[in-house]
């Protein structure tokens, strides 16, 4: 099947409906409609377990609906600090009234990293509603195995892992200038999950998620917009692992990608995390964005009927990005007339440079530590 013939079918596939099977390890994933009812929610609370990079000296701010806090020094008694690398790992909170729900969303490389983090932050797992998995790259999903097996057994029985399509537990690879491909990072093995009894969701239709949060499911790509040199991806499962390319519709794939041949990693699994905040409009968390921050935006838009984008947060995979094509993205941006775009993890640091002098009044810095909370 050629891409635009499979762009096509992303796009009709939310209009479709049906379920996608999570490959025997947990129920399916029942498919919602492309307009899905977007819960309201009275506060968001994003912080920043592990980001690329921990700034001390980043100061709080105040704006319209946006309080921000950092962290300096934790725990400085006991000799430890917040530890940054490559990768992002984030905790929310939201609130509707009384209630409350409590998400993490990405899980950042090292289990190490994201365990001393989520001490220095006070973090408890065990007030976890549901996880969250964007995409299958390493620098997202690293540390969520080892966080697990050490703390599995505090949290809730019934923990949902929310993912996008069958394609999140491929294999992936990187191509040496040789030509030859690498692995990139072992898959993300669903048989661990099984065993540690966390429930794979996979739906690459939007989906509500704990009466909330909601997912866009798989991002047609209708803007500008291209995937930006990253990882390949080899379908199949090796040695009990990897992506099953019978686990729902076949022409999901290409005829390249189904006789085993690594192909540019297109990201159709990978989906964004939304909140509608009151009258406000929408927090939209692109953990990576490698579909793109416009289609993005557009998707979420689309499937809650909600026209006003408050607030755009997290990876834009916009670093490796030619200035050319920066500044059109940049441009596409501004026409949704965002009050906030916080960039995380991959944005890189040309779109901050660039984003300073187009927008200066939108942009939030972020890094590890960091803590935004939305208001209606």
């Amino acid at each position: 099947m050629s891409s635009l013939d499979r762009r096509r079918f992303l796009q009709a596939s939310a209009a479709l409906g049906g379920a996608l099977v999570s490959s025997g390890i947990g129920r399916a994933a029942q498919s919602a409609p492309v307009r899905i009812d977007a819960p309201i929610v009275d506060r968001v609370v994003v912080r920043e377990i592990t980001d690329n990079q921990h700034n001390i000296f980043l100061g709080p701010l105040e704006r319209p609906g946006l309080t921000v806090q950092r962290t300096g020094f934790p725990a400085a008694a006991q000799g430890k600090t917040l530890e940054s690398e490559w990768g992002l790992a984030l905790h929310i909170e939201s609130t509707r009234g009384g209630e409350q729900r409590r998400y993490l969303l990405d899980f950042g490389f090292t289990p190490n990293v994201y365990a001393n983090n989520l001490e220095l932050l006070k973090i408890d797992p065990a007030n976890v509603n549901a996880l969250v998995l964007s995409h299958g790259h390493f620098d997202h999903y690293g540390g969520l195995i080892g966080f697990l097996e050490a703390r599995r057994a505090e949290m809730r029985k019934d923990l949902r892992l929310y993912t996008g399509g069958e394609d999140i537990f491929c294999h992936r690879l990187s191509r040496n200038p040789d030509a030859s491909f690498a692995d990139f990072k072992p898959a993300l093995d669903r048989r661990k999950l099984k065993t540690l009894n966390v429930e794979p969701v996979l739906s690459e239709d939007p989906i509500v998620i704990e009466g909330h949060a909601f997912t866009t499911g798989a991002v047609p790509r209708t803007s500008i917009e291209r995937v930006l040199p990253n990882s390949w991806v080899d379908i199949g499962i090796k040695d009990g692992l990897g992506c099953d390319a019978n686990a729902y519709m076949n022409h999901h794939f290409t005829a390249e990608e189904l006789a085993g041949k690594p192909q540019p990693d297109q990201h159709w699994h990978e989906h964004a995390t939304c909140f509608r905040l009151g009258d406000r409009g929408l927090v939209v968390i692109s953990s990576c964005g490698h579909a793109g921050i416009i289609n993005t935006l557009k998707r979420a838009q689309e499937v809650s009927g909600v026209e006003k984008i408050y607030a755009l947060v997290g990876g834009f995979h916009l670093a490796p990005a030619p200035d050319d094509y920066l500044r059109q993205v940049i441009a596409e941006l501004q026409k949704f007339d965002l009050e906030h775009v916080m960039p995380m993890h991959c944005s890189g640091q040309n779109f901050v440079d660039l984003a300073n002098k187009e927008m200066p009044e939108k942009l939030v810095l972020c890094g590890t530590g960091s803590s935004f909370t939305f208001t209606a």
